[in-house]
């Protein structure tokens, strides 16, 4: 229902926009189509993004991921502890382009984790919102980006090499900093 209103309200809205600036039927139909038309691949990219979501929780391969992260970061020091985190949440952010998803997925296990690797848990809620913020800048599963591209008419691969020197260069800081803090 909440949906039907936003496109209706979007739509009644781009009429009346029309006949207040006087548009005719034909141009005023024309050029919504062209707007639209505009819009159409980034709602292509939102559903497939979501259905990616939805595959992967229902397969159990998003459970699968963080089992192995689980594995891998117990048994660790204070200091591997915190880069693995940040590492462990990379390719993690990329499969789960939704950040209340992911923290609801991960937090249950890495708070536990980072007390037995005796670190704080602001060290890790630190590298996870690190972690994703680095991977929306470039995750091809991010309607933000992919729609902005689009709407930008940027290729992606034009996107990655104008911000990969930009990313490991923030990496390499996040990291420095992140080491620190868990000192």
């Amino acid at each position: 229902m909440v949906v039907w209103r936003t496109n209706g309200t979007f739509l009644v809205s781009a009429i009346l926009i029309g006949l207040v600036y006087g548009m005719k039927e034909n141009e005023l139909t024309s050029t919504f189509v062209d707007g639209a038309r505009d819009l159409l691949g980034v709602a292509l990219i939102i559903g497939v993004s979501r259905g990616i979501t939805v595959v992967m929780n229902a397969g159990k391969i998003t459970d699968t991921i963080l089992h192995l992260g689980e594995d891998t970061l117990a048994g660790t020091g204070r200091v591997g502890f915190t880069i693995l985190s940040y590492l462990f949440y990379i390719p993690l952010s990329f499969l789960i382009p939704s950040t209340s998803g992911l923290a609801t997925l991960s937090m249950p296990i890495m708070a536990p984790l980072a007390d037995f690797a005796n670190v704080s848990r602001h060290i890790v809620i630190t590298a996870y919102q690190s972690a994703s913020g680095i991977v929306n800048l470039i995750t091809p599963t991010s309607a933000v980006v992919m729609g902005g591209l689009a709407i930008g008419r940027v290729s992606y691969d034009k996107w990655l090499k104008y911000v990969w020197r930009l990313l490991v260069i923030l990496m390499v800081i996040i990291i420095a900093v992140l080491t620190v803090g868990a000192l």
